[in-house]
């Protein structure tokens, strides 16, 4: 075994050592398929390998709970890379006709995870079989999507002779997983039925099209975004059970303590103090900006009880009244007829508390409380609206007589720029200074965007657009490059 291996590196290692630039096309092209079968065998070797390995229960011995952790921490895989080689581990397993072919070379890692894939659809008792049909269909030459059609064709027949397929769990060929993975994102995956496949390709094809020059999105960066439009126009339209149509509202979470700490805040609470007038997930970043520019914003305050501030505010009063002697004034004239007040009981102590405790929450909270006083100082627009104890503000979203002009004046299209086709029931109000930075609320301060060059070219890729009076629109990215929707003046006669 240690001879095959040094074989191998040896093997790679020339190759890597080798001025590949300088070979012939013909040359090229025979290493490339060579090195497709020998990845074909490698996969076959390593799934064989670890599939032994974990019989064994090696990993054990490295104080590993099983192979991916293994594989993670002692070849130095990523988790996905680890779960992927156990994946194929299970799966050469349960096809031991496509093991061999591929420990032959003779199919490709792709095109065995496919006939897989496709046997896996069909009852246990008919996979081996139908494992050496594909097998053997591929092996003479048939092209992928032959091949597709006749897996079709056995997973028809095999569900035709089942007494109810309807209700066989074997022939459940639909099924959908969203994992959570960090930061929120998340990984989907699943099977589709052809109705959903085409209702889902129908939609990837008319949100996900290229927007034209300035769109640098790969494929799969399309289908993403427009797969989160698809969902948030559904949400929007009221489609959903339970929303009634709300549009997405953003909840601004800001510890009274943290909001203390900000530059400003403490000569915004002296001067409060001087006058004595009276948890869903969470965006942050450009994501948090994108989402705020056209949402109903609600700033929220949130604060805790330090009991530890509370017993000393309670020792301060008991002192100041000299109740903690349980004895009476302190005058030294040795004349004084004073009586003195009855001691401090721990029930007459817990009062007090209970008293302070209640008349703090009055100070901090209301109109005039510090809360609303610290976030309408210091945070500024769309953050120092009014606001509740302890202090929620209540911002609205955009009037809808402003919503109506400026869909009048872009005329039922988003106003990129470069030019963009997607009609305003898909679109939203971009503020141009945004609200977060206290842009304003206006017709000549918001434009109508789709939510590709909203989402993602303003408010991912910083590009910065421009509202000019006579209603063009002016686009400028990071790097330089401008956009106009309007072309260069005439010259004068």
């Amino acid at each position: 075994m240690a001879g095959a291996l040094a074989m191998i590196r040896a093997g790679l290692g020339f190759l890597n050592a080798t001025d590949v630039a300088g070979l012939p096309s013909a040359a090229q092209a025979g290493v490339l398929a060579a090195l497709g079968q020998m990845q074909a065998m490698h996969t076959a070797a390593h799934a064989a390998v670890l599939g032994a390995f974990t019989a064994a229960s090696g990993y054990e011995s490295g104080g590993h709970g099983g192979p991916v952790p293994w594989l993670m921490h002692v070849t130095r895989v990523t988790k996905g890379a680890a779960k992927g080689a156990a994946g194929w581990m299970r799966r050469l397993n349960a096809h031991p006709g496509i093991a061999r072919a591929l420990a032959a070379g003779g199919i490709s890692e792709s095109w065995a995870r496919q006939l897989c894939d496709w046997s896996d659809r069909l009852p246990e008792e008919n996979r081996a079989a139908a494992d050496q049909i594909l097998l053997a269909a591929a092996a003479g030459g048939v092209p992928l999507g032959d091949l597709a059609v006749l897996a079709a064709e056995m997973y028809e027949k095999a569900k035709a002779q089942a007494p109810d397929p309807e209700g066989d769990p074997r022939f459940d060929d639909r099924g959908v997983r969203l994992e959570d993975t960090i930061d929120g994102a998340g990984v989907l995956t699943g099977n589709l039925t052809p109705a959903c496949t085409a209702g889902l390709h129908a939609v990837l094809d008319a949100l996900g099209k290229n927007r034209g020059p300035g769109d640098l999105r790969t494929a799969a960066q399309r289908h993403h975004d427009a797969l989160e439009e698809a969902v948030r126009l559904l949400a929007g339209a009221g489609m959903l059970p339970g929303r009634a149509g709300q549009p997405t509202q953003v909840q601004v979470l800001v510890p009274l303590s943290q909001l203390r700490d900000m530059p400003g805040a403490s000569e915004a609470e002296a001067v409060w103090l001087a006058a004595r007038a009276g948890e869903p997930g969470c965006l942050t970043g450009p994501g948090a900006r994108a989402a705020a520019c056209d949402a109903t914003v609600i700033p929220v305050v949130t604060g805790r009880v330090d009991w530890d501030v509370l017993d000393q505010m309670t020792s301060v009063w008991v002192t100041a009244h000299g109740l903690h002697r349980g004895a009476g004034c302190d005058c030294e004239c040795g004349q004084c007829s004073c009586h003195p007040p009855a001691p401090m009981t721990d029930e007459a102590r817990a009062r007090l508390r209970r008293t302070l405790l209640s008349m703090a929450i009055d100070a901090l909270s209301g109109p005039a409380g510090l809360a609303a006083y610290l976030r309408t100082r210091v945070l500024g627009a769309p953050f120092s609206t009014s606001s509740l104890p302890l202090d929620v503000g209540a911002a609205d979203t955009i009037p809808a007589h402003i919503r109506r002009a400026v869909l009048l004046r872009a005329r039922g299209r988003c106003e990129w720029a470069g030019g963009c086709d997607r009609p305003a029931a898909t679109c939203e109000v971009h503020h141009l200074i945004p609200r977060a930075d206290g842009g304003p609320t206006s017709v000549t301060s918001c434009i109508l965007l789709c939510s590709f060059h909203h989402q993602v070219c303003v408010h991912r890729w910083g590009w910065a657009m421009i509202l000019h009076p006579d209603g063009t629109t002016e686009a400028r990215s990071p790097w330089g490059q401008v956009l106009h929707s309007h072309g260069p003046p005439a010259r004068a006669g």
